[in-house]
């Protein structure tokens, strides 16, 4: 039951973030549009966290999953 609830938690972790990894990239390709220098500097930067961020969120369960994989075969 605990193995489970790891594995959920990682691909839910993965999914969440490759959505808003795909949200910050329309956000930073919105940004290109904008007429306003602030708003644009504002944009730019705010999706560049958020893209990021959720580069960190899909990379994180990725390795956990490869080590637990890795860590399984010894057994």
């Amino acid at each position: 039951m605990h193995l489970g609830i790891w594995w959920g938690k990682n691909l839910f972790i993965g999914i969440l973030s490759l959505f808003f990894l795909i949200f910050g990239i329309e956000t930073l390709m919105g940004a290109y549009s904008l007429k306003n220098p602030l708003e644009f500097i504002m944009s730019f930067f705010s999706s560049s966290l958020i893209i990021l961020i959720s580069i960190v969120g899909i990379i994180y369960p990725a390795f956990r999953i490869h080590t637990f994989l890795k860590s399984s075969k010894r057994l």
